[in-house]
């Protein structure tokens, strides 16, 4: 960076450090810069590669259009960088998650010396879209392509990930009573709620004014901490909740800024809504009685047993993971990443003409009966899946030729799109409404 443009991010991170969390990520202008200074980095290596490699948010974020730009033009020799040679431009480019980087990462398949680590990195990546296509063609000549497409077709990219862990260590932070979605995510902080380390720290403001300093000083003594509540996560259902928890209790996620997954909550009921945005966000929610669970216990989860043991070895509580593929997502890193991945592996198989995946846990489904009444709604969605109706419980993933979104924040609608990584919409129709956060957003 300019002496400028670094001063004034160096002011800007000794800032919210005095805060208790990290910059911004990298705006468009700074990772410009960034750029340009890598190609002659003098004695600023460490704290380039740190900003270029960890504080640019992936997906098709602008900044992330500059940095697989720049990744690319090494690859393609129009830019030297003496600290990034070129199969660690294809590393960089395969931890951006989709989006801009996957149209180089299919180009070097043809590259005979990065043809490879191209491989390798491609079949990590799921959101991938009308790439898939093209890569699918090329593996027919192109060896590098057909390890890709095996690769995807036996969900490599799930399968070397790490597992539901089969015994969790907490330390519980518990909230009696109901927590609901305000308490998470105020509604007079709603202006911050796109930055997630940022709002995170009105959490709990009058519910559990000293909650969250008491959640870092546990993880400073080295504990993970669960959230646990007797009911939790009512009321609107606002993204930015989960967010704000999962910021306090979970883990960092590398070379995503700003964003937290794998944390644990725990409720004797839990809102259906913030269950599956914990779902989605690669968390793990538990349902079960709480009531011998206390504030500051250290405890266990085994999470095969379905039970909840006291530091004695005494069960205090018991439970069944549900839905049934829990599991499944927080291994792939949340239900959406799931969805997405597993679709892919069906995909490919189908396109090799293999038999259905057996990796995945099957739903389970409700049983549908001989001459089963549906509602309309039930008629519609079953249409969508070539089916006759659907019913409540059923997990199915219809075709999607219209999409509507009403009621929306902007700003983090848009970061929710960035991180699918598409660079378009791939229904025919879709229509998005802000409603009353429009003074908030300028998209």
């Amino acid at each position: 960076m300019t002496n400028e443009v670094l001063e004034a991010y160096l002011k800007h991170e000794k800032e919210r450090k005095e805060l208790g969390i990290p910059p911004l990520p990298l705006n468009t202008t700074q990772t410009l810069e960034i750029c340009k200074l890598l190609e002659n980095p003098g004695d600023q290596n460490e704290l380039l590669l740190h900003l270029f490699k960890e504080r640019i948010s992936p997906g098709v974020d602008p900044s992330a259009e500059i940095k697989a730009d720049f990744l690319n033009k090494i690859l393609t020799d129009k830019v030297k960088c003496p600290i990034i040679d070129k199969k660690e431009a294809i590393f960089l480019l395969g931890t951006m998650m989709g989006g801009y980087n996957v149209t180089p990462l299919v180009e070097a398949l043809k590259i005979n010396d990065l043809a490879d680590d191209a491989a390798i990195a491609l079949s990590g990546i799921t959101l991938v879209y009308n790439a898939f296509e093209t890569v699918l063609e090329l593996s027919k000549t192109n060896a590098a392509a057909k390890k890709v497409i095996n690769s995807w077709a036996h969900a490599e990219w799930f399968t070397s990930k790490p597992a539901l862990p089969e015994e969790i260590k907490v330390k519980i932070f518990k909230v009696d009573g109901e927590i609901n979605t305000d308490d998470f995510s105020p509604a007079s902080d709603a202006s911050t709620r796109p930055d997630i380390p940022m709002h995170s720290l009105s959490m709990g403001q009058s519910l559990f004014p000293e909650g969250n300093k008491t959640i870092a000083e546990w993880r400073k003594q080295g504990h993970t901490v669960a959230f646990a509540g007797d009911v939790v996560g009512t009321g609107s259902s606002r993204k930015s909740a989960t967010n704000s928890v999962l910021w306090h209790i979970g883990q960092d996620i590398p070379f995503v800024p700003n964003k937290r997954r794998e944390g644990v909550v725990i409720g004797s009921a839990i809102a259906p809504i913030f269950f599956n945005t914990v779902e989605d966000s690669g968390g793990l929610p538990i349902m079960c009685d709480v009531s011998k669970l206390n504030n500051g216990d250290e405890l266990t989860i085994l999470t095969k047993k379905g039970e909840i043991r006291n530091k004695a070895g005494e069960v205090i509580s018991t439970f069944n993971l549900k839905p049934n593929t829990l599991a499944d997502e927080y291994q792939a890193g949340g239900r959406i990443p799931l969805i997405i991945g597993r679709s892919l592996t069906e995909k490919t198989r189908k396109a090799l003409g293999l038999e259905e995946s057996t990796v995945f846990a099957k739903p389970d489904q409700p049983v549908h009966k001989p001459n089963q009444a549906y509602t309309l709604a039930q008629k519609m969605v079953g249409k969508a899946c070539g089916k006759q109706g659907v019913l409540p419980g059923e997990s199915v993933e219809p075709v999607m030729t219209t999409v509507g979104s009403q009621d929306t924040t902007g700003p983090m609608t848009a970061d929710e799109l960035t991180e699918l990584a598409c660079l378009k919409f791939q229904a025919p129709m879709y229509m998005q409404s802000f409603c009353h956060t429009a003074k908030n957003s300028n998209y």
